[in-house]
């Protein structure tokens, strides 16, 4: 199967080794944290700008900022081998309650821009095809593996409700929309029009002897070269 690519994801790393990105791989993908930046007004590109100034300040991160325009990707997520970020506190119960690791260790981290100047609508369009994407590029499901950060330290955050809020959306209406985002966007490979067996058997027992006896018609060896290759897909074989 393939995922309808709607949007593309921009690479903007933080620089590496730094607070910020301690460029520590993560050996598995397990679940996704539902973000928002808590910054009204600020896009992505201002919210990776200011990592990137503050690298070294503290030890807090995201691997993905989204706004009305852009995805942009600050630490590897998506775009190459999945790093750690610091997007929840480790002293937080919740995250191993429900998914057996602590967050940094094995889940992505996805912001979402909201505020003045920034579409809130189309913000909130790619912020649900890319959890899906990220759904499928790691194996997750959409019902059961994207929390948000309210729910695993819910003394202290509320996010992603000041996105949602204000588009009148709910977390769990947002969970089934990614769900609906990736039923979309999942593309089946076409079925065969053809038995591999009877392609191979075509081709073997007419088309092939039909070529070595043209011998000297190089038209007509091309012609029956592009048949035969028309019957391997037609069968789902490789062309030869």
């Amino acid at each position: 199967m393939t995922f309808r690519i709607k949007y593309s994801v921009s690479p903007s790393y933080l620089t590496g080794g730094s607070l910020r990105r301690p460029s520590l791989p993560m050996n598995q993908v397990r679940f996704i944290v539902a973000h928002d930046t808590g910054n009204p007004g600020s896009t992505a590109a201002n919210n990776v700008a200011y990592y990137e100034r503050s690298r070294d300040d503290m030890e807090a991160s995201a691997h993905i900022f989204v706004d009305d325009s852009d995805i942009i990707e600050c630490i590897p997520f998506l775009s190459g081998p999945a790093e750690k970020a610091w997007h929840v506190v480790y002293n937080t119960p919740i995250d191993n309650q429900t998914f057996g690791v602590d967050a940094n260790d094995c889940a992505g981290g996805i912001e979402l821009c909201y505020g003045e100047n920034i579409n809130g609508k189309e913000a909130y369009q790619r912020y649900v095809w890319v959890m899906a994407y990220a759904c499928w590029r790691y194996g997750l499901d959409p019902a059961t593996d994207i929390t948000a950060h309210f729910i695993l330290d819910p003394s202290r955050k509320i996010d992603p409700k000041n996105a949602l809020s204000p588009l009148g959306i709910t977390f769990e209406q947002f969970l089934n929309d990614v769900k609906q985002e990736y039923d979309t966007c999942i593309q089946k490979e076409p079925e065969p029009m053809l038995d591999k067996g009877v392609a191979q058997t075509i081709i073997s027992t007419w088309i092939s002897p039909a070529w070595h006896q043209m011998t000297g018609n190089r038209d007509q060896q091309d012609y029956l070269h592009w048949l035969a290759n028309e019957l391997r897909k037609a069968a789902g074989l490789d062309p030869e």
